[in-house]
């Protein structure tokens, strides 16, 4: 299991310093997010000022951007790292993405999704390997790619320790792939599609371990034998929520209200049989009473979603809860160099890197 950070939101003059932190600490990946900032606009800082570390997207807004634009940012920042950006994508919500960034919401979620991914691959494909592009989907149409507007081939070089290795036929990184795709999601039928196409499968951060074994692993394993693919093929990356003190408690119940109070994550909840408290959330969000919010979060929800422990124990029960489940590791709270750095450091030592 590896153990990764997140990017707090932050401006990008920050970034070179915490991404030299975070590699000096020795966590596995960096991953920025699509919240306050751009996510993509970190990525060419965290490649500037490290060499090892592998850092991606997690996630970028997929639904508000095209395949071609989401191509060709992450061919350059897999070119400028020598192989060790990921690309993290999700599809946000339906009212983020009409009223928030003024797009159209798909009929089909996982079949728009599906053809971004594939679209983004006929390009790499044809800059790699010179094949005709010529992509023709039920919502994208992609056939035009004359040689002013082709970047080259990703070049065989060497690339960081922990990133995956060099092949003759361009950079390679985790499990073979030319540039490693992740897909984020709640429910199942963006895990499936991970499982079928991805090299990896982000699990949205509103999750519990009864939830990942009995709904999100079996269908990541759906799409996978759909492939022919086994579960070595993919990583399952985990945002997990800790608390180790009073405050990262209350901080926990106000993500969590947050998150459960949204209908599309409705399926969470209900498979604790929670569904009545999750309407009661909806309601109070919709009427922007969200300071009474987390006091529906009872203990027993809590500790469901959120690791609840003291700083000297965090490491082995974080190993505890989600051995088995993940093969990558992020804390919900972002890292922050110089707080507690040296306990960062020994639990990162205590995992796979």
């Amino acid at each position: 299991m590896k153990l990764d950070a997140a990017l707090p939101p932050i401006d990008l003059k920050d970034v070179p310093t915490i991404a030299k932190a975070a590699e000096e600490i020795g966590f596995a990946a960096l991953w920025t997010q699509e919240t306050q900032h751009d996510p993509f606009l970190p990525c060419a800082l965290i490649a500037e000022h490290s060499s090892k570390m592998q850092f991606g997207t997690a996630i970028a807004v997929s639904f508000a951007r095209s395949p071609a634009n989401l191509a060709y940012t992450a061919w350059d920042l897999a070119a400028q790292s020598n192989g060790r950006f990921i690309l993290g994508l999700g599809t946000q919500v339906k009212a983020h993405i009409e009223r928030r960034f003024g797009m159209t919401w798909p009929e089909s979620v996982t079949g728009k999704l599906r053809e971004q991914i594939l679209v983004i691959r006929a390009f790499w494909d044809t800059w790699q390997n010179g094949t005709k592009l010529n992509f023709r989907g039920e919502y994208y149409k992609a056939t035009l790619m004359s040689p002013f507007f082709q970047p080259p081939p990703l070049l065989s070089s060497p690339i960081g320790e922990g990133s995956g290795e060099a092949s003759g036929s361009g950079v390679r990184s985790e499990r073979g792939a030319l540039i490693p795709i992740y897909i984020a999601g709640v429910n199942s039928g963006l895990a499936r599609l991970a499982g079928e196409l991805c090299e990896g499968f982000h699990a949205h951060p509103f999750n519990s371990p009864r939830y990942l074994k009995e709904i999100l692993l079996p269908a990541v394993e759906e799409g996978l034998q759909k492939e022919n693919r086994s579960r070595k093929d993919i990583s399952i990356s985990i945002t997990a929520f800790v608390a180790t003190s009073p405050e990262e408690e209350s901080f926990a119940r106000m993500q969590i209200a947050f998150y459960a109070s949204t209908p599309s994550y409705r399926t969470v909840m209900d498979l604790h049989g929670w569904g009545a408290a999750a309407e009661k959330l909806s309601s109070f969000a919709a009427k922007g009473e969200w300071a009474e919010m987390p006091m529906l979060i009872t203990d027993e929800m809590l500790h469901e979603f959120c690791l609840v422990t003291d700083e000297k124990n965090l490491a082995s029960e974080l190993k505890k809860r989600y051995e088995g489940i993940a093969d990558r590791l992020t804390l919900y709270t972002p890292f922050i160099p110089k707080e507690k750095d040296e306990w960062w450091k020994k639990i990162s030592k205590s995992f796979n890197i």
